[in-house]
């Protein structure tokens, strides 16, 4: 059956949103779908996003929180949306919050049942790609409620991401989206661009009269999880103006999750100074209140103050709460300096390790200032076509739920104003798309791209390396230097691919064997088949290595069989690299998937 609509889907690190239009318009018509889900025990109620916390319910709940499509579709004891979100605070060692961090972070096996972090054993806990299928498998089921003639899996879909995540990241994305009934061919979108596609399509032909070649747009998306950034240039091409990208920044786990427990850490001292001290679950439980105070206390409504209580846990407390009042004035001073200062476009992230040593928990940024790192990524460039040196955007796009707070977005275009020499970067956009731009902007993406509409060109967001073991001489105790094969420089296209020169290499067939890969955004002149001997943590970052066996039926276990190299990215937007044998006919995928006993 052909397809009827144009789908996008932004899974959220808090919060998930679908947006579609029909296929066959002339003018893409966007409409967010409602998501039924519960909303607390025996309550259900449709909202236009989907919170992205999973309550996994104890066997005596799980019937109070039937959904209306029934249990086929969803596993009874994994309760979605808002009812998750709610018992966060009062269950958080039963409740997975940033899941899709998790996703991306190559310290742990993203197929094992790990969340919650840390939750006791009585906790059947969940892996972070089937916490992901689980959110997913909840948009499947609602789609499917509200269109039961034109199933989701026959649809035209976009997915985003962020920009930031390596192929590792992307691979297990699309893994769980499969699982949980996405179609095969759905496209992958970074989430920038999405937002990017949004404020084209709200402006029609206007857009083109609102940028002139030359122009730069920066995105700045800070979401509940993550900091995302993205630089966009205006260039014309045959009289045509064009969108490209041109940069994107590292994968920074810094975001309203940070911003909500630096108000739990300022409460809990002011409760601490009243005489209650809290455990680590209540200070969980804080941090969850803290949430839903800030989005008050900084929200449209901007209330003056707000009761903040946590459940007491001490033998005079139990069933009783203990509370303090956070006024606005506080949170505002407390977030605006500690997350948007003042700094120098020269001004780095500090790194503030305060023991050698560190739980294994997600990597979170040790600098929680986001005007620090979006310095630090406009200094890494240096653009090669005569344009600003300083890499100073002329133009600004708030993304994420932080900016709909006013008092941070003047601060940021206060701050940026600064760098610029007292010229204010133009703001395109209003606060009013932040929490739905992404889904609209990747519905329209895929409404566009089915008719030859406008593009954002740019490819992948990388360049990437191989690490081939160099040979030489054993010392005992030292590794082999390792040097970096580039094969695939940044910018390279959807639908390319590409065969890598080299010297011959030789691959290890017939036994289990660890595969090196490194990225780089900053280095943007390297070309397939450049070498590199030698580079800085900063130009290069290792990505998860493929642990796999490549079996040959020409070459005996533990041959060492010379190979060339082919990369490329699939329309979908996924990269691939290849394994040929230049002995026989033989062809090997370096899939992107880590492996499933992890390598922690």
């Amino acid at each position: 059956m052909p397809s009827r609509y144009c789908v996008g889907i932004d899974l959220g690190t808090t919060h998930s949103v679908v947006a579609y239009t029909p296929l066959d318009v002339e003018q893409a018509e966007l409409s967010l779908l409602p998501i039924p889900q519960a909303v607390a025990a025996g309550q259900i109620d449709s909202f236009d996003s989907l919170p992205s916390f999973l309550y996994l319910a104890p066997e005596p709940e799980q019937a109070a929180y039937r959904l209306p499509w029934g249990d086929s579709d969803n596993d009874p004891g994994q309760v979605v949306g808002e009812a998750a979100r709610g018992k966060a605070a009062e269950s958080p060692q039963r409740v997975v919050a940033t899941a899709k961090s998790w996703l991306a972070h190559s310290r742990v096996d993203r197929h094992a049942a790990i969340l919650p972090w840390q939750a006791p054993a009585e906790v059947n806990k969940v892996s972070p790609v089937d916490a992901t299928k689980a959110y997913l498998r909840h948009l499947v089921a609602a789609w499917n409620e509200a269109h039961p003639d034109a199933p989701l899996a026959e649809q035209q879909v976009v997915l985003t991401v962020p920009a930031s995540f390596d192929p590792a990241a992307r691979d297990l994305t699309r893994q769980a989206a499969l699982a949980a009934g996405l179609p095969a061919d759905i496209v992958l979108l970074e989430e920038p661009q999405a937002a990017v596609y949004r404020w084209v399509q709200g402006r029609g032909e206007q857009w083109r009269r609102n940028l002139t070649a030359g122009d730069s747009i920066l995105v700045v998306d800070v979401g509940g999880g993550t900091t995302d950034l993205t630089l966009v240039r205006l260039s014309e091409i045959d009289g045509n103006m064009e969108l490209e990208r041109q940069a994107v920044g590292n994968h920074l786990l810094v975001g309203g999750d940070n911003m909500d427990l630096a108000l739990a850490f300022r409460v809990a001292q002011k409760l601490e100074a009243a005489g209650h001290r809290l455990d680590p679950w209540q200070n969980v439980s804080l941090w969850h209140a803290c949430r839903a105070a800030k989005e008050r206390l900084l929200g449209s409504g901007e209330a003056k103050s707000e009761t903040i209580s946590v459940l007491g846990r001490g033998t005079k407390l139990i069933g009783g709460t203990i509370s303090t009042e956070l006024d606005r004035d506080e949170a505002a001073a407390c977030l605006v300096d500690g997350f948007f200062p003042h700094c120098t476009l020269q001004d780095k992230p500090e790194r503030n390790v305060q023991s050698g040593f560190q739980d294994l928990g997600l990597p979170y940024e040790s600098d929680p200032a986001v005007t620090r790192h979006v310095a630090a990524f406009l200094s890494s460039q240096r653009p090669s076509d005569g344009g600003n040196p300083a890499g100073m955007p002329t133009h600004l796009l708030f993304n994420g739920g932080v900016f709909r707070a006013s008092l941070l977005r003047d601060r940021f275009c206060e701050v940026t104003t600064g760098w610029a020499g007292g010229e204010a970067p133009t703001v395109l956009g209003g606060p009013e798309d932040l929490d739905h731009s992404v889904a609209l902007g990747a519905a329209y993406y895929a409404w566009s791209k089915s008719r030859g509409g406008i593009r954002i060109r740019g490819g992948t967001a990388r360049s990437y390396y191989i690490g081939i073991e160099t040979a030489g001489l054993a010392i005992p105790g030292a590794p082999r230097p390792l040097r970096a094969l580039c094969v695939a420089p940044r910018g390279m296209e959807e639908g390319t691919a590409a065969e890598v020169p080299s010297q011959e290499v030789g691959v290890i067939v017939g036994r289990p064997a660890r595969f090196r890969f490194f990225s780089s955004t900053v280095r943007v002149d390297d070309a397939v088949g450049d070498s590199l001997d030698r580079w800085s943590p900063e130009e290069l970052v290792e990505s998860d290595p493929i642990h796999t066996t490549l079996d040959s039926e020409h070459c005996e276990p533990d041959t060492c069989l010379p190979v060339r190299f082919q990369s490329q990215v699939t329309e979908l937007g996924t990269f691939e690299l290849y394994c040929l044998s230049t002995q026989a006919e033989e062809r090997w995928k370096m899939g992107f998937n880590v492996r499933e006993d992890g390598d922690a």
